[in-house]
């Protein structure tokens, strides 16, 4: 079983518009539909489309509209009550596939509410095979939370003579610095390229001076940049770099692969990457090798940007037999 954890959910709003977004004027939308969100949340949901056994868990109060439709979408999910209401994110998607996302801030949580998620985070990752530690962090969650999870986890397990679930950690900013920096083991992280820049900046590593789009498009530097991060972490296993349209990087000590994303009609690129992190866990559980791993990771990406809103692909949406996976040497620091 794979355990979610969403710190800081949100119900999604999607507003599709029929032609570009135009600033200070009214315009009709097509479509609207609502979800239940946040990363965790999302690749939860991926997972259980496919038919992956997966628990989410999240603060929320059991009334709440969130929490609600989990139980009507029957996504198996436990949460700590919290007295304020979950945020809710709007997005607004373009006709080609351009996406605005409008979040708001999450409800701030107390250190008895924190305390209550560790427990509870703790007690139910016992079983499990992966903890995916996903999303932002509300106000009032320290910078460190994450790694603070990871501690616990890992420690109760030891003084249990159990394995520990393997970690994966999706987020960005402190959290994810705080959670690398740690030196607690984590499996896998997935940046985007932006986040990897962030998290390398963080690290002390000189990053190029490229700007983001020319950094995605420039392997040997993503590569280079990761292994960096990979020789500063050495309890850090890999790196699943989703590039957008691009496709994805998995590097780790041993190997990089490269996996290019099929051409598709982009309609909604919301939870895209939630979904490649899903993919990646999905095939991992069914026992696929790294390279397996990468084509379904970028298979279940390439279907979620397909579909409107933030709905996620079954599994017979995706086609990683489709995916092209390519060995690409490492890139020693100083070649940039």
């Amino acid at each position: 079983m794979i355990v979610t954890v969403t710190v800081n959910p949100s119900f999604d709003r999607t507003i599709d518009l029929t032609a570009p977004l135009q600033r200070g004027q009214v315009q009709r939308a097509f479509r609207s539909t609502q979800e239940p969100g946040g990363k965790g949340v999302n690749v939860s949901r991926a997972l259980h489309a496919a038919g992956c056994p997966t628990l989410a868990l999240l603060p929320g109060a059991p009334d709440d509209p969130l929490i609600l439709a989990l139980g009507a979408a029957r996504i198996p999910a436990e949460s700590v009550p919290v007295e304020a209401p979950i945020r809710s994110n709007t997005t607004v998607t373009e006709p080609d596939g351009t996406t605005t996302k409008l979040n708001e801030p999450g409800a701030p949580v107390d250190e008895a509410t924190t305390d209550a998620l560790i427990a509870l985070i703790v007690q139910r990752s016992a079983a499990a095979s992966w903890l995916v530690l996903a999303g932002s962090l509300p106000p009032g969650a320290p910078d460190d939370f994450y790694a603070r999870i990871v501690a616990a986890v890992q420690s109760e397990a030891a003084l249990s003579g159990r394995s520990a679930p393997a970690i994966a950690v999706d987020s960005s900013g402190s959290p994810l610095a705080a959670a690398v920096a740690s030196g607690a083991s984590i499996a896998l992280i997935k940046p985007n390229g932006d986040e990897l820049l962030e998290l390398a900046a963080a690290s002390g590593i000189a990053v190029p001076a490229l700007a983001s789009d020319d950094f995605e498009a420039d392997d040997d530097a993503v590569i280079a940049v990761a292994h960096d991060l990979l020789d500063r972490a050495p309890a850090l296993g890999s790196l699943l770099v989703t590039l957008g349209a691009r496709g994805a990087l998995l590097v780790s000590r041993d190997e990089v692969l490269a996996a290019r994303a099929p051409v598709i009609v982009a309609r909604s690129t919301v939870g895209a990457g939630d979904c490649s992190l899903a993919g990646y866990l999905l095939a991992a559980e069914r026992g696929d090798d790294v390279a397996g791993r990468l084509a379904q990771a970028v298979a279940h990406g390439a279907a979620a940007a397909s579909l409107p809103g933030s709905r996620v692909p079954s599994l017979e949406l995706t086609h990683p037999d489709e995916i092209l996976v390519s060995q690409r040497p490492r890139i020693a620091a100083g070649r940039r």
